[in-house]
């Protein structure tokens, strides 16, 4: 019988079955042997070991359209980036590093601001401006009155979408409000630190209706960027769209006279913050790569 891997919690593997049920299942040894980690996310093969306690084991893994290291998932169409305007302040350089590594695995993302009712005017006319040019829709949410949740919702229409996103953000309130299913559990704030609690401590798959699913996964409070050189970071900025102008060839973008990209910046063509954000992540790759 064939499913999807729904759950992964406890060494337990929870499998939606095309009989409709859903199993608990292991996964059998072989994978291990074979460094395969079965994903949220995975369509797979199961056999069923017990019908009364709806119990299985995982006998294959079906070919994955594309797989994540952070969150771990699988199959997915798209990415969900949470993020509050405030309270905590929104760490734009890791929400640019997460943008960078789902546009490496070739997924488009969102970017979502939550806590809109606690956030001057201002702060959000800055966060619009500066992704207006980042290629990616922009929203604010406040998931306590609802407001802007349903043009989320078109969004996420008929796809497998991923959230992630530090611990407080919202991620499970803005899930519950999503979806009428499941009720997750949300955290509060810390007043010492100004961190959110992590709440999500596994990755699960929920439906929004029968051809909408979103990947609730844990929060995380760093985040590390992994696949790819640091001279190739350039090319997913599509503020950078006059590149081929500069002087040098290539050209980094960062340290070069005669850089298209640094006058378009100093022009205001390219917003300051994602230039910064983009030589911060440059020379944090370009010192990584000097230890190999």
């Amino acid at each position: 019988m064939r499913g999807r891997i729904i759950k992964s919690l406890s060494g337990f593997y929870y499998v939606y079955a095309e009989d409709g049920s859903t199993y608990a299942c292991r996964a059998r040894g072989i994978f291990r042997l074979l460094g395969i980690k079965p994903l949220v996310g995975d369509h797979c093969e199961l056999e069923v070991t017990d019908t009364k306690d709806m119990e299985g084991s995982i006998t294959e893994i079906l070919p994955r359209k594309c797989e994540l290291i952070r969150p771990s998932v699988s199959n997915i169409d798209q990415a969900l980036v949470i993020f509050s305007l405030t309270y905590p302040e929104p760490n734009l350089l890791m929400l640019d590093k997460l943008l960078l590594q789902y546009s490496f695995n070739g997924l488009p993302s969102i970017i979502c601001f939550s806590k809109e009712d606690l956030a001057d005017d201002d702060i959000v006319l800055k966060m619009k401006e500066v992704y207006s040019g980042s290629g990616c829709p922009v929203r604010f949410i406040c998931s306590l009155n609802g407001s802007g949740v349903e043009e989320l919702k078109v969004l996420l229409k008929g796809k497998t979408t991923s959230v992630a996103g530090p611990s407080g953000v919202g991620k499970s309130t803005l899930i519950n409000c999503l979806q009428d299913n499941i009720c997750a559990e949300t955290g509060s704030i810390s007043h010492k630190s100004e961190r959110g609690k992590q709440t999500t401590r596994h990755t699960e798959m929920i439906p929004i209706d029968r051809e909408t699913f979103i990947m609730d996964t844990p929060g995380f409070s760093s985040f590390e960027l992994y696949g790819t050189e640091p001279e190739a970071i350039s090319s997913y900025y599509p503020e950078f769209g006059i590149k081929e102008q500069c002087y040098y060839s290539p050209c980094s973008h960062t340290h070069e006279p005669d850089c298209a990209v640094k006058a378009m910046v100093e022009a205001g063509l390219i917003n300051r913050i994602r230039y910064d954000n983009y030589t911060a992540i440059y020379g944090e790759l370009k010192g990584r790569s000097r230890f190999r």
